[in-house]
């Protein structure tokens, strides 16, 4: 945080339009205050709270943007399906001390529609996820600046669960020279080991159940990852085996610094990420394990 003891507004405010959001915004910039930025889809839970917490302990004032972005949704996926709770969530916020809640429509986003000019993602946002979403990550850092470019933030907080999310955010800020700090924080998870995420509530009781293979395969991964990759991607395999209805859709082990596959002799810190889909719900996940 800046060195300057700056008073916060009170309550917890909800803005739709740019222009009140940047107006806002200049008044505590002026006043000295440091902003960090929190930018999520909403249905929030304590995987998006843990951001937030740490998002005020780097800054005086935190916003947290809650749209649903149609950018990086397919024509198949889960658009209208995503849920959307944003009473709930400002509510949450509220007592967690945020400031601002930018809720904007698509209409305040893209005024014109689906907006022309796009942050392309590369060949790397074309593996994995991109790879099983076409389009998402263009979408997704498209939408992701425009909020850079709108709050002007020192800090943006990501969670370390959209990993290949984090990666292609990172790149571009450092690819575009953009002024702030991204900060990531580690994945929450329930007591057994399955990452949060505002799909599980989509999960019912069995599917609960089986979407723990995400988490187990990580983690017959990260067991066996000291006898090399392809014992750690067997492993990972036969740990999915173990649950019925599980459909996977990949399972990669990784180098953190370039997102690409690692080599068969690879050795050191690597990353593993691995999709599924549970019934009609598709998760993700992933966990850094040391090859030996």
């Amino acid at each position: 945080m800046s060195g300057i003891v700056v008073e916060p507004t009170a309550g917890t405010r909800v803005v739709t339009t740019i222009a009140e959001l940047r107006g806002l915004l200049a008044g505590r910039r002026a006043a000295g205050a440091s902003i960090a930025l929190v930018p999520t889809m909403g249905a929030l839970h304590d995987g998006h709270f843990a951001l937030v917490r740490r998002a005020r302990e780097l800054a005086d004032v935190v916003v947290v943007s809650i749209f649903v972005n149609p950018l990086q949704f397919g024509p198949a996926e889960d658009l209208d399906r995503y849920p959307r709770t944003l009473d709930a969530d400002v509510d949450a916020l509220a007592t967690l001390g945020v400031e601002l809640v930018f809720a904007p429509s698509a209409a305040e986003m893209y005024p014109d529609g689906p907006s022309s000019t796009r942050v392309v993602a590369g060949a790397v946002g074309g593996l994995y996820e991109g790879a099983s979403r076409p389009g998402h990550f263009d979408g997704m850092l498209t939408v992701v600046a425009k909020l850079f470019n709108i709050v002007a933030p020192e800090f943006a907080v990501f969670g370390q669960k959209d990993a290949q999310q984090v990666f292609l955010v990172r790149r571009m800020v450092r690819d575009l020279d953009l002024p702030l700090a991204i900060e990531v924080v580690p994945t929450v998870r329930e007591h057994d080991g399955l990452a949060l995420s505002s799909r599980n509530r989509f999960l019912g009781d069995a599917e609960r159940t089986t979407a723990l293979a995400l988490s187990e395969a990580l983690g017959a991964a990260a067991e066996s990852a000291d006898e090399g990759p392809a014992e750690a991607l067997a492993e990972a395999a036969a740990a999915f085996g173990d649950h019925d209805g599980a459909e996977l859709d990949y399972f990669v082990i990784v180098d953190p610094e370039t997102l690409l596959p690692v080599a068969g002799d690879a050795t050191g810190p690597a990353l593993a990420l691995v999709a599924a889909r549970i019934g009609a719900t598709r998760l993700i996940d992933n966990r850094v394990i040391e090859l030996g």
